[in-house]
């Protein structure tokens, strides 16, 4: 019998004495300790990475915007990556600090990973244990590309493996450069980064949820009734050409945020709390998760067989498709999201069938001047 058996049964058992650690520092603060005064082992006031906290953030906040709260919902729902256009001050950046309030809480191997990555890009603050909230990562405009996507003579995690399990968001998307936006095309498709150097070739995961924002032209106020727009034609092509076609095509959701107006901001009352919309998606997600033959994925990832067993259409539902995508120019990659997002909007609805009016609503998130 070894020295550590014998004492565990002298001092009463094998688990009488176990504790869970967070960190080195509280181990050797508690070693410190004589053994009666160690705190009761079934006490843990830590909170739990399954333990969805408080956010100062609450979708409460903000008046009006049903169409974008909406789209914001089925983003959170099925994993999808949402662009909202408008004016300045219409609302977009209110809307996407939102969107971790209705995310589901971490999981503790999501938190794990979480806080490996983030421990390796040595943004980890002192003794701050897992991390419990999902990740929201804002680069400026600015940003360069090894900055984004990771990099360097010893590769670290960038900001897309930062967001990893959370939100990237990017404000002012025209804004960011054009070979900088491109980089995000494999992570986007794949959910993960590779990064080839001369002397390794490392991959970091990035899974996350993209929220972008723009105005609809470079002066932001095009289709603003109070304020006229001064760009002109080749301006505004301009300032869209900034998003390749294939970025856009890589985006689920795409919404117009209208401006709200003063009255309905002073008259309107609150409104639907975080809290609320958050149970709406955490139904959904677990009913996308315990789908038979799912492998555990979100609609957003659905491939192959997968994808055929999820998103399966009535003939309705098929004919309505073919018209739109004819009518919308839609690429294969296209009218798969559209269906992958028919196939959350049903899942909100709590619906095994994919009906048209799912497919509607999912086809209004692709019409876009």
């Amino acid at each position: 019998m070894t020295h550590d058996r014998r004492w565990l049964e002298e001092n009463g058992g094998e688990d009488s004495h176990a504790r869970a650690l967070w960190s080195l520092g509280e181990a050797v603060a508690l070693l410190n300790l004589p053994s009666s005064e160690w705190p009761d082992a079934r006490v843990d006031a830590r909170p739990s990475p399954t333990t969805p906290s408080e956010s100062p953030l609450d979708l409460a906040d903000l008046r009006g915007q049903a169409f974008a709260r909406r789209a914001l919902e089925v983003a959170a729902a099925g994993g999808h990556n949402l662009l909202m256009i408008g004016p300045p001050g219409a609302g977009k950046t209110m809307l996407a600090r939102r969107l971790p309030a209705i995310l589901p809480p971490l999981s503790f191997d999501e938190a794990l990973e979480c806080t490996a990555i983030h421990s390796v890009a040595g943004t980890l603050t002192g003794g701050g244990g897992l991390l419990l909230e999902r990740p929201f990562r804002a680069p400026h405009h600015t940003i360069s590309d090894v900055a984004l996507v990771g990099g360097g003579t010893i590769p670290r995690p960038g900001e897309i493996s930062l967001a990893h399990h959370g939100v990237l968001f990017l404000d002012e998307m025209p804004e960011f450069s054009r070979h900088v936006l491109d980089v995000l095309r494999q992570p986007l498709e794949e959910g993960r980064i590779t990064i080839a150097r001369a002397a390794r070739t490392v991959g970091f995961p990035a899974r996350f949820v993209l929220v972008a924002a723009m105005n609809p032209c470079p002066c932001g106020y095009r289709g603003d009734v109070k304020r006229a727009c001064r760009c002109t034609p080749q301006q505004i092509a301009s300032y869209r050409g900034r998003l390749s076609g294939p970025l856009l095509d890589r985006i689920d959701l795409i919404v117009y945020v209208e401006p709200v107006a003063i009255d309905d901001l002073i008259r309107e009352e609150r409104g639907e709390p975080s809290d609320r919309v958050r149970t709406r998606v955490l139904a959904a997600r677990e009913r996308q998760l315990k789908r038979p033959g799912r492998s555990g994925c979100l609609n957003a990832a659905l491939q192959g067989r997968a994808f055929e067993r999820a998103c399966v259409l009535s003939e309705p539902s098929q004919r309505l498709l073919a018209r739109s995508a004819e009518r919308l120019r839609l690429s294969a990659r296209g009218f798969h999201r559209v269906v992958k997002v028919a196939r959350t909007i049903a899942d909100l609805a709590g619906e095994t069938a994919i009906v048209p009016d799912h497919l509607a609503e999912a086809l209004q998130y692709r019409m876009i001047e």
